[in-house]
């Protein structure tokens, strides 16, 4: 994938969603209304249209994530968005898609919750998409936007990724992502091959008759199937990123993610400028989680706090990768409430003082 220098526009988050699934070559959108996510089916039913796919308001996120299952079996770049409780109810599908290996694209700019919780930014869905959300042993990639830049280019490679590991690809926002407006560039990838190597439903066309499921009822199937997306994920590991800013000689690293990792990172900026060595981690990918990154400054000495905006879910992984040799503080913005870098600066300065 090569980028190339594009037109700049000043758009949404959710715009540049949409207009980065265009880029990838997405053909196929289904989807049903939710806030903050409203602005991705919005735009894409006309510039879908026009670029000459399919856009169809499902009438469920049921229906849609099933809609989508039966898209990509066929080989074709399709997506589906949503946010929260719509997710959760597309969990079925995913796990099939997943099961089924099929290169699927979801999108969930999280709301707050749990329950209908309200319509404003939240966290809380890192264990859903990291755990893989749905029934039995499967994962999702799962990427994270901090810039409505990275949301166009995260589409991009989300579909990439989608067909490379022939997987469900989650890109996961929330509703300050989807909503703020931002410059953004434009730029189309080279045409890639989605190595699509006689998997896909098209027809039989005189050929052996293909079939895609996620049902292994045969003495030993499952376990073989099991096993084979086991390395799969295994694979998925090279892939893992993420930020590090002003880490070279930090004694407390914050780790944040997505929209939490752009605020925070101003309030890391701010501490600098006042003599305190504090830097930042922000994990890109999600799944797989940039373990090694954090176990490296762990080795070095430094200590960590996690922040997140909800009650503490990614700084199990936090924990997990540094307890070696230290341990992680938290501290965590409820659902409901908006922090500015100001609200996170003080809890930084806490956990830098604490031996």
């Amino acid at each position: 994938m090569t980028q190339r220098t594009g037109k700049r526009v000043f758009i949404k988050g959710n715009e540049a969603v949409g207009y980065g699934a265009l880029a990838a070559g997405c053909r196929c959108y289904f989807g049903y209304p939710i806030t903050p996510q409203n602005e991705i089916p919005e735009m894409l039913s006309s510039a879908l249209v026009e670029a000459g796919g399919e856009f169809v308001q499902a009438e469920s996120e049921l229906a849609a994530a099933n809609m989508l299952l039966g898209a990509v079996s066929t080989g074709v770049r399709a997506m589906t968005s949503s946010s929260s409780p719509g997710i959760s109810l597309m969990q079925e599908a995913i796990s099939y898609m997943a099961g089924s290996e099929l290169p699927g694209v979801i999108v969930n700019m999280n709301r707050g919750g749990p329950g209908l919780g309200d319509i404003g930014p939240a966290q809380g869905d890192y264990y859903q998409s990291t755990r893989g959300g749905g029934h039995g042993d499967y994962r999702t990639m799962v990427i994270a936007p901090s810039t409505c830049q990275e949301a166009y280019d995260m589409m991009i490679e989300a579909f990439d990724l989608a067909y490379k590991y022939r997987n469900p690809v989650l890109v996961l926002g929330d509703g300050i992502i989807g909503g703020m407006k931002e410059p953004v560039t434009l730029w189309q990838p080279e045409k890639t091959d989605d190595k699509v190597e006689g998997w896909q439903l098209d027809g039989a066309k005189g050929r052996e008759k293909r079939l895609i499921c996620s049902l292994f009822l045969a003495e030993g199937a499952l376990a073989q199937q099991n096993r084979h997306l086991l390395a799969k994920y295994t694979l998925m590991q090279k892939e893992a990123r993420a930020e590090c800013f002003m880490t070279d000689d930090a004694e407390l690293v914050v780790v944040a993610f997505g929209s939490m990792g752009r605020i925070a990172k101003s309030g890391v900026r701010k501490l600098r400028e006042a003599g305190h060595k504090i830097g930042l981690v922000r994990p890109i990918t999600l799944y797989p989680f940039p373990t090694d990154v954090l176990a490296d400054l762990a080795a070095r000495g430094c200590r960590f706090l996690t922040i997140e905006h909800n009650t503490g879910q990614m700084v199990d992984d936090v924990r997990l990768a540094v307890r070696k040799h230290a341990d992680s503080d938290f501290f965590g913005i409820m659902p409901g409430d908006m922090p500015g870098a100001e609200d996170l600066m003080a809890p930084m300065i806490d956990a830098l003082g604490r031996k």
